[in-house]
Order: structure tokens, then C-alpha cells, then sequence
């Protein structure tokens, strides 16, 4: 079995005593790629040195996170932008807008959202989508911004089918991780009426465990919960869901199979 994490912050502190072991414990399990996405300057010393410690298994995005878009955002940005000049990472991400935990800075949140779709479009890469609470502004965004192609991943998507079928006609994927295991969340709706071509498997571990975890520390091994799920909602095997979703997830971040 071959099965991609599209998104999971394994730099975070919540790893550090045993981060090691996970990976080793997921790759054992089949989980072989890891795609992180970066937060702001605070956490692209550590996710870069992870890249550069698991080569072919964990690879970096680079983005700021709408949540650290406070009055330092220019500053912010400016190290975005120089680090996209230096390196190669596989998204810009993760990027978009939060209105969930605060809406104060809800016009910089836009401004940087805009300003990370034009980069993606001049490094012709793909964007990794954080909407919590604000899938009509994004959803406006993206659509303003046609002319520069965007594509990538909808991260953490929970909304209605209505909301996914328009992600989708953009040329977007949906990013299902351990919500879909909630028992009122209501994406199993949603999943069900989704072809598997648009979908890709993720954790976001440490955050949002899948039942039977849900509440605590999530980690990379809790993706076979999320994929066992679609499989059953599907009616098809884990095995169709990890080469499916990992295809999806080649496409999307643009190399070979392997």
C-alpha cells in the first residue's frame, strides 16, 4: 500500500519527543510521502530541516498561514517571498483566509492570500487552501484570480456538496482527513457524492485526530482511520482509496510516481 499525507505539521513541538519513531511506525505502515505546510517564519527552520532529514519522504510548502497575519504581515510576506527565490518546495501553502478565530485583520488576510496566488502562479506552483470559516471569500478570490490558474488543495474542506462542486470546477481537490470520521460532520454526504478522482487523504496531525482518537494528539499512522472511512463510505477497498488519492496527489504536486 502506498499512501500520501498531504498535509501534516510534523515540525511541530507535539512531536518532538517521538518523531522519529512515527515516521518510521508510518512508513512501516505504508505511508511513505509527507507534505508540510508551512505556518510563517517561526516554523520554516524546523520544517526545512525535516526536508532535508528525510529526503523522497517529507517535503516543505512555503506560505503564511492566515491565522499569523497580524501587523507584522509585510514583514512576514517579504520572508515568503525571499525563501520561494532560494529553495524548492512542492505548494505555496498554507495560505487563504480564517474568519473562525479572528476577523480583524480579515482586509490583510486578503491582501496576503492574493499576493501568495500570484506567487504560486510565478513559480507555477500549487496552492494549499486554508478556509476556515470563509469559504465564499476565498471562493471569490479564486475566482477573481482565474486568470492566474490557481490550483491545488481545498485543506480541511468540510463544507456542503453544492460548496465542493464548485472547488472542483475550479480544478481544485478536496483535502479529507479525520473530520470525515466525526459522526455529525456530515462530509461522509458529501464524500459519498464525490468521485475519489478529486480527493486527497490527509491528517493535519497533530490537530484533528479521526475517531476513535478524536481529542487527542493526532499523528501520521491515524491516516489508515481516514482512509479506512472513505473506503467504507465508498463501498471499495483501503487499497483503491491510498492509489487513488496518491495519484490524485502526484498530480497535484507534479512528479513521477514512483
Amino acid at each position: 500500500m502506498n499512501i500520501t499525507d498531504t498535509h501534516i505539521h510534523l515540525y511541530a513541538k507535539e512531536f518532538d519527543s517521538d518523531r522519529e519513531e512515527m515516521i518510521e511506525h508510518a512508513q512501516k505502515s505504508g505511508i511513505n510521502r509527507f507534505f508540510m505546510p508551512n505556518i510563517d517564519s517561526d516554523s520554516i527552520t524546523s520544517m526545512m530541516d525535516l526536508q532535508h532529514r528525510y529526503p523522497g519522504i517529507c517535503y516543505a510548502m512555503i506560505g503564511l498561514h492566515p491565522c499569523s497575519v497580524k501587523t507584522n504581515y509585510k514583514e512576514e510576506l517579504k520572508t515568503v517571498e525571499t525563501w520561494l527565490t532560494k529553495a524548492e518546495f512542492k505548494a505555496v501553502g498554507e495560505i487563504g483566509i480564517d474568519l473562525y478565530w479572528d476577523k480583524s485583520f480579515i482586509t490583510e488576510q486578503e491582501f496576503a492570500f492574493k499576493k501568495q496566488i500570484e506567487w504560486a502562479h510565478h513559480y507555477r506552483l500549487p496552492i494549499v487552501i486554508h478556509s476556515r470559516e470563509s469559504f465564499d471569500e476565498v471562493y471569490k478570490i479564486l475566482v477573481d484570480c482565474r486568470s492566474l490558474q490557481p490550483r491545488g488543495i481545498f485543506h480541511c474542506f468540510s463544507g456542503t456538496i453544492e460548496q465542493a462542486k464548485k472547488i472542483i470546477d475550479l480544478g481544485f481537490y478536496l483535502g479529507i482527513g479525520g473530520v470525515v470520521t466525526y459522526k455529525n460532520s456530515g462530509l461522509d454526504k458529501v464524500v459519498s457524492a464525490i468521485d475519489l478522482k478529486h480527493l486527497v487523504l490527509e491528517t493535519d496531525a497533530p490537530y484533528l485526530a479521526p475517531t476513535p482518537f478524536r481529542g487527542k494528539r493526532n499523528q501520521p499512522d491515524y491516516i489508515l482511520n481516514v482512509a479506512e472511512k472513505i473506503a467504507e463510505i465508498k463501498e471499495t477497498t483501503v487499497e483503491d482509496v491510498a492509489l487513488i488519492t496518491t495519484q490524485n496527489a502526484m498530480k497535484i504536486f507534479d512528479f513521477e510516481l514512483s
